[in-house]
């Protein structure tokens, strides 16, 4: 039986109590979820890809992603477990879905454009890619940040730059509200 999306949060919330993990794990879910219907993948499991993708990064981050991606295992999702072992870039593993490229192409760059958001009055509603690129160029703004990663996993997923940039800025806009990006209104 596969994971359903209540399992995923209730292990989620077991090993997350950081609230800016658990935003960013909200984040990732609602892009790939667009990103499955975008490229054809199963809504529920690239939702759930991207809300479990680091689960377990707030107890043990020098583990991360090794006990969700065994946890993963133990519940038959391969598929998911696989795809969060590639995101773990340090690992060397060559994708093998969409999916895999997906989450890569999703995860640094959705918490980049969180945190443009958070330092514009006006949130998400105006942002644009030339705003996001501009301050990827900003190696103090999100210094943690990983600005090699983001180039390089949009072309892994062979897409153009700044329409990735603002796919992942339309998925998030519909749900501006909930992210605390709307901005001051």
């Amino acid at each position: 039986m596969p994971l359903t999306h209540d399992q995923a949060l209730q292990q989620l919330q077991a090993w997350t109590r950081n609230p800016s993990l658990l935003s960013h794990a909200r984040s990732v879910e609602i892009v790939m979820r667009a990103a499955a219907a975008k490229y054809g993948g199963d809504a529920e499991v690239w939702a759930v890809t991207g809300l479990l993708h680091d689960a377990d990064y707030d107890q043990w981050p020098e583990d991360h992603p090794k006990r969700i991606v065994d946890w993963l295992r133990e519940q038959g999702e391969e598929e998911i477990a696989y795809a969060v072992s590639f995101h773990q870039t340090a690992w060397g593993l060559p994708p093998k879905t969409i999916m895999d490229k997906c989450l890569l192409a999703c995860d640094e760059l959705t918490g980049f454009v969180i945190a443009c958001c958070l330092v514009r009055p006006e949130g998400i509603a105006t942002l644009e890619p030339k705003s996001v690129k501009k301050k990827l160029k900003d190696k103090a703004f999100a210094a943690k940040v990983d600005r090699e990663i983001i180039p390089s996993s949009i072309e892994l997923l062979g897409v153009d730059f700044d329409q990735h940039i603002q796919f992942v800025i339309d998925a998030l806009k519909l749900h501006a509200e909930e992210l605390g990006i709307a901005g001051k209104q």
